[in-house]
């Protein structure tokens, strides 16, 4: 009998004909050689694949595989029930062929092959997690077991691959940075065996859902799509003529038409400082497109550092693409609005454009699991947007720019930092106690002609300190002043600072914070948006979630004091689309510092570098200057602690690397760009208010039927909508009020159990719960 790979049941019950293992393991080697061969290294990719499933020869797995019992799921759990270890054989292979001749190349493929189920391993234990290879490859019984089972030998004796990282000569770029992104390329090939090995299997076990991934519509090519942008942005333009010729629109033509003359500069590192509201969005996806067709770019990915952003700017490139032609990969997906194609192209980015978050973006680049890894050889020859760069935590500083190099440098990607206050990210960057190697100087090509300029063009506010000056001013004096005004939007740092002061606001005032979840949030925003239409009078009294993403236009906006680009975020949310300058004035941002002081660490250094900023160049941040911002951010960035502080790179790049002993699962395990191990999530009870047509929702409704029926995807993403995360000394003093419960049969997922927990105005009520913590989270 042949040997399987694989078997699958018919609809009637009847057992198909398998999957021959010989016809596997040629689909996925073939499969990896080509995805590898976009960065030089198909050769790789070739035998990782001939070699990933050897041990699927072994008697042991073939009788396995033949049971009834074993049929029905071929998960790869090689712990489960009667299953067989298979995934370490072709290591050992790969280590026996290689031992005299190249052990280099056996290591590496070692990884590959003995994580394509499980993950890349450790090389050795560090912290517990378990697997280590280093252990695996002494299980050299698994290798003698499996070659009685009659491999081919011709996969046994393949060619052993002869190209180095980025291609056969690495150029002098390629060659610097090649021991600190070994583990990137390292990664960047297991990312092509299990993308490869997941196709090859979905193609046998599922051929209806492997037909829905062909992506062969020319109208979804990108030639075609920058000839929908440019019908967009014609259209615009002539309903602009007619309508509304403002600074605004000519400044956003003038960025536009910049974007577009320098996307003819040679891939690489680039820079796209531009004043917000300056059309950033738009102008950004021009340079992309045109980039990308001439220089043979595959793929645009725009990288967001919040949901509430994410969202907006995919639906305006929906507007411009259509549905089809846009991915959005995070967390608060509508499943309504998700098609079969944009399920399956969020598993491996293969699609023309996506939009993801920061947080799926980076801890990707730093994944482990086969799952998480299998997108990243998409991202190769692709453009990436990184929309608000300012916003990379500090705290992963040196693995970010480190990964950004190499995506550059090994994978051809062009990079876009994109931003109105860019952070200063070139050369050496200290700070009292860490140091980091930014871009090399010269490297980040700046977009615009003249930021100065441009933003002296665009000015559309006037910042002030307040009356009081550096003392504190409270929140009586705050409120008074509010209350005089008609339309005005206060930002505050942390959640009680949002009620306390709301809560001495006139009736009418609105309150936002992220203690309400993200349908009730949605809904006030709207609300907002229609009384800022009507010119009626309004008072929102905001954490800084209103700062990014939330396309409001306050004629004054106050801000607690805070480091100069959440300064310069607030103001944007002031004269956004620079009405007032048509009547000769400007927008008014006044910065207060409220009677308490931001909350220690990060948000407390950057308070302390924006007032150092605001005593000693006034005019300049009065103005918003943008040179303001690469002074601003070496003054915040030296009093940072560490630019890595979970020593990551010591773990991908330390120094054994030249031995190969990579740390992947351990690196994975503690790169998390939001800490949420102090966080945990409770479902309110909300119902939407719906004046769109739409059937209104209740999330209580919504937990009902998880009970009834169970979790599954579009469900568990509805309820994410009906979410709030809160510090877990607070979780834990409701809980054990029974407050909130767990669901019944789902393990760690909690819901509203008392019926006064969730307020209309200020979403979940905290009072009670060790107010101290209330602080902390914004």
């Amino acid at each position: 009998m042949e040997n399987v790979a694989h078997v699958k049941k018919k609809a009637n019950g009847d057992w198909d004909e398998p999957h021959i293992l010989d016809a596997h393991i040629q689909g996925v080697a073939a499969l990896a050689e080509s995805f590898a061969s976009a960065f030089g290294n198909g050769d790789w990719g070739r035998i990782a694949g001939l070699w990933h499933d050897l041990g699927k020869y072994k008697p042991a797995f073939q009788a396995y595989i033949r049971k009834a019992s074993g049929y029905e799921n071929d998960s790869g759990d090689e712990n489960g029930p009667g299953r067989v270890d298979h995934s370490v054989v072709g290591a050992l292979w790969a280590g026996k062929r290689c031992a005299e001749s190249a052990p280099d190349i056996g290591r590496v493929l070692g990884y590959l092959i003995a994580g394509h189920h499980a993950g890349l391993p450790d090389w050795s234990h560090e912290i517990g997690v378990g697997g280590a290879l280093s252990d695996r490859l002494k299980d050299v019984e698994h290798l003698e077991k499996a070659l009685e089972g009659k491999p081919p030998q011709s996969s046994l004796d393949a060619s052993l691959p002869s190209t180095m990282p980025g291609g056969i000569i690495p150029d002098a770029q390629q060659a610097e940075c090649l021991g600190e992104q070994m583990h990137l390329w390292v990664r960047m090939l297991f990312s092509c065996l299990v993308d490869a090995d997941f196709l090859d299997t979905e193609a046998y076990m599922d051929g209806r859902k492997a037909a829905a991934r062909v992506f062969d519509d020319n109208s979804l090519g990108l030639e075609a799509l920058k000839a929908r942008f440019d019908d967009y942005i014609a259209n615009m333009a002539r309903k602009l003529g007619i309508c509304e010729d403002s600074l605004v629109n000519r400044v956003r033509a003038k960025v536009l038409a910049e974007c577009r003359a320098h996307a003819a500069w040679t891939p690489g590192m680039f820079s796209l400082t531009v004043p917000t509201g300056g059309g950033k969005t738009l102008s950004s996806m021009a340079f992309a497109l045109e980039h990308a067709l001439r220089y043979g770019k595959k793929r645009i990915v725009v990288v967001i550092p919040y949901t509430s952003i994410i969202e907006q700017t995919a639906k305006q490139y929906r507007d411009v693409f259509g549905d089809a032609a846009v991915i959005e990969h995070h967390s608060n997906l509508d499943p309504d609005k998700e098609t079969q194609r944009a399920r399956l192209a969020s598993e491996n980015w293969d699609a023309p454009i996506i939009v993801t978050t920061n947080v799926q973006f980076f801890e990707s680049l730093f994944a482990a699991r086969s799952s998480a890894c299998r997108k990243l050889h998409n991202l190769v020859d692709s453009v990436v947007i990184l929309d608000e760069a300012q916003m990379l935590p500090p705290g992963y500083l040196r693995p970010v720019v480190s990964a950004l190099k190499g995506l550059s440098a090994l994978f051809g990607a062009s990079i876009v930092l994109c931003t109105a206050t860019q952070p200063a990210l070139a050369g050496r960057i200290e700070s009292g106690k860490a140091r980091l190697a930014g871009f090399a100087e010269g490297s980040v090509r700046e977009l615009m002609s003249d930021p100065l300029g441009l933003s002296a063009s665009l000015r559309r506010v006037e910042l002030k300190r307040h009356p009081k000056g550096d003392s504190p001013v409270s929140w009586q004096e705050i409120a008074a002043e509010l209350s005089a005004m008609e339309q005005v939007l206060c930002i505050v740092n942390t959640r009680k600072d949002c009620r306390d002061l709301y809560e001495l606001l006139p009736s009418g005032s609105v309150h936002l914070s992220a203690l309400m979840c993200p349908e009730h949030r949605s809904e006030v925003v709207a609300a907002i948006k229609t009384q800022l239409s009507a010119k009626e009078s309004l008072r929102v009294v905001s954490t800084q979630l209103v700062e990014a993403g939330v396309d409001i236009d306050f004629p004054i906006v106050y801000r607690a004091l805070a480091g100069l680009d959440s300064i310069a975020q607030a103001a944007g949310r002031c004269n956004r689309e620079g009405r007032l300058n048509a009547l000769g004035k400007l927008g008014q941002v006044i910065v207060y510092r409220p009677p308490k002081d931001a909350p220690s660490g990060l948000l407390r250094k950057g308070q302390d570098a924006g007032n150092e900023m605001l005593r000693c160049f006034p005019d300049e941040v009065a103005r918003l200057d943008p040179g303001l911002y690469a002074r601003y951010f070496k003054l915040f960035y030296g009093k940072v602690n560490n630019f890595d502080d979970k020593d990551i790179m010591r773990l991908l790049a330390g120094p054994d690397i030249g031995e190969l002993k990579i740390q992947f699962r351990t690196a994975a395990s503690m790169f998390s760009l939001i800490e949420d191990g102090g966080q945990k999530s409770v479902i309110v009870e909300y119902q939407t208010h719906r004046d769109d047509g739409h059937e209104e929702i209740s999330s209580m409704d919504l937990v009902v039927e998880l009970e009834k029926i169970g979790a599954h995807r579009a469900l568990m993403r509805r309820l994410q909508r009906f979410s709030v995360n809160i510090p877990a000394r607070a979780f834990n003093a409701l809980e054990s009020t029974g407050s909130i419960r767990q669901i019944h049969g789902m393990e760690g997922l909690y819901v509203q159990e008392a019926s006064n927990l969730y307020d209309p105005v200020f979403g979940l009520k905290l009072e009670g719960t060790n107010l101290g913590i209330y602080d902390l989270i914004s």
